[in-house]
């Protein structure tokens, strides 16, 4: 079992979608990816940022959840990260109705040090230069460093970006941003693009349409569970990077064929996170409704079939 360390925001969100609207409630993309991750017991650390205003119910909800919490830094004048959004009626596009980076503007990260030799990284969705200084905190090189991150980096930091890009192992991006990212329409052709800039693996999420996973020319597809209702699609992403890299944290294998059941587990949570607004749903969340899933998933995918 490897130690994990998860790097990004713990925020406020407001979210509307058609089923309704929350007022400021917990969010951030190390939320998610720490509350998801949690489901694998593996030693982990959230390095990030609130301000004076941030609950300690809600620390004390990670730390519940055996989360080190030594390196969630508190400013003691500052304001959390909060973003607001409102979700189309498709669900899968969104406006964002206000963003206020507060004490995340000024965010210096800080690793503790007894996470400095973990085996495995995740870089959630941050500026490309914290991201980067995090890597370079590492005692070693971490045998598996995971990025996630979004068009808008792409947009005003391209070549920071690439920067930490060549030097991770994973990438996690969704279909519409490894088009931007690699200028080819064809994913398949955009993964390869993007494997030359230095990432061994390429995961292209691909919403309610399921995952690609693609790794010198070998490709697989893990399908997203059809869901009766979708309430607030905010954070699956993080969720599914959190089962992703919490999965293979837990079993220290890092080969194609366990990142293909990676896939599947960081899939498997995701379809959790939507049933509910914000965090809510993987609160609750059991095992028992884990595995459960996880058959249903086996059920969707398995076939026999005789070939000449």
């Amino acid at each position: 079992m490897s130690k994990l360390v998860i790097v990004g925001t713990v925020a406020f969100d407001a979210i509307e979608t058609p089923f309704g609207k929350t007022d400021k409630i917990l969010g951030g993309a190390a939320t998610y990816i720490g509350l998801s991750a949690s489901h694998f017991d593996v030693p982990m650390a959230v390095v990030s940022v609130v301000g004076n205003d941030f609950p300690q119910e809600y620390i004390q909800l990670l730390k519940d959840r055996n989360i080190d919490t030594s390196s969630l830094e508190v400013v003691e004048d500052g304001k959390t990260f909060f973003w607001s959004g409102k979700y189309h009626n498709d669900m899968n596009s969104r406006d964002t109705l206000e963003t206020q980076l507060n004490v995340l503007e000024n965010f210096s990260p800080v690793v503790p040090n007894n996470f400095k030799d973990a085996e495995v990284v995740m870089l959630g969705n941050l500026h490309p230069l914290v991201q980067l200084s995090v890597i370079k905190q590492m005692e070693k090189r971490p045998k598996l460093i995971v990025l996630d991150t979004m068009n808008f980096w792409m947009d005003v930091a391209l070549e920071e970006l690439k920067k930490v890009i060549a030097e991770v192992d994973v990438i996690t991006i969704n279909d519409e941003e490894a088009r931007q990212l690699s200028g080819e329409y064809s994913l398949v052709k955009a993964a390869r693009i993007i494997e030359a800039m230095g990432p061994k693996y390429i995961v292209i999420k691909k919403g309610e349409h399921g995952a690609l996973l693609f790794h010198d020319g070998q490709m697989f597809f893990a399908p997203a569970l059809p869901l009766e209702e979708v309430f607030d699609p905010t954070g699956a992403g993080d969720t599914f990077a959190g089962g992703f890299s919490g999965f293979l944290a837990s079993t220290g294998d890092y080969s194609f064929k366990n990142m293909k059941k990676a896939i599947i587990q960081g899939s498997n949570l995701a379809s959790f996170c939507v049933e509910k607004f914000g965090t809510e749903r993987m609160q609750e969340l059991t095992e028992k409704d884990i595995n459960k899933r996880l058959k249903l998933f086996k059920q969707l995918t398995q076939f026999e079939i005789d070939l000449a």
